[in-house]
């Protein structure tokens, strides 16, 4: 099977695309250094020749209110040369509870993203993933100084990038889902206990507070959480920190 993998030289991407290789099919990695653009439509029709499949994995380059114009004018452009060069399947990697926080412009574009798709002419699966492990020092970091990290008690259900990775690549070679697979890490932690554990384990003596106001995830209502047909990962967090030194 010939997968066109869209955004493959990223954190996800790149294992994908490993992942796809070494069960014996051919996917390719495209991106802006390979002369693919989403935005302008450059190199869109050559990555997508003779593909069976096109996962979709790229990202607006900023979480603000200019977020759905990148999806919107990105999806435009895929979803055409999907079209045109018959790919047969089409599969992007969403945000769980989208939907759910109208607050935050990103989620609304990520819905806006997953909208576009639904309705369009390929065939498609929506894969929606729970927080990144990777990302957690990035999150800490928004409301972080030299003493404190601020973080609120929302629930986060965190997913290593290799199962991400190890998921998208699976419903990339299954048939359409049509519709939604929920993915997530296997365990629950409040945020702020997150950022503990975290820095506990770097040997950070700062201290986290409680501050239900702090961050991106202060507006993330705490039901935004899987449901018992998500599919649960294997990798805990406390495991995959001791593997990052």
């Amino acid at each position: 099977m010939k997968i066109a993998v869209i955004g493959g030289t990223g954190l996800i991407g790149s294992q994908v695309v490993a992942d796809l290789n070494a069960a014996g099919h051919e996917a390719v990695p495209h991106s802006k250094s390979t002369g693919v653009d989403v935005v302008t439509g450059e190199g869109l029709d050559e990555a997508m020749a003779g593909a069976d499949v096109v996962v979709n994995l790229t990202n607006s380059p900023t979480f603000d209110d200019a977020s759905p114009t990148f999806f919107q004018t990105s999806m435009d452009n895929l979803l055409a040369a999907a079209g045109k060069n018959g790919v047969g399947h089409f599969v992007v990697l969403s945000i769980v509870g989208t939907d759910q926080v109208p607050e935050l412009d990103y989620y609304r574009a990520k819905t806006l993203q997953e909208n576009l798709l639904a309705a369009g002419p390929v065939p498609y699966s929506i894969v929606r993933a729970t927080q990144f492990m990777e990302f957690i020092d990035a999150v800490m970091s928004w409301t972080a100084d030299a003493d404190t990290v601020r973080l609120p008690a929302t629930p986060i259900q965190p997913i290593a990038a290799k199962d991400v990775a190890a998921a998208v690549a699976e419903v990339a070679t299954g048939a359409p889902l049509n519709g939604i697979r929920n993915i997530a890490g296997p365990e629950i932690f409040a945020l702020d206990e997150l950022g503990r554990i975290t820095l506990s384990h770097k040997g950070d003596d700062r201290t986290v507070v409680n501050d239900p106001t702090a961050g991106m995830f202060a507006v993330v209502k705490g039901d935004v959480l899987t449901d018992e047909n998500a599919h649960l990962a294997a990798t805990r967090y406390t495991d995959w920190l001791s593997l990052q030194g």
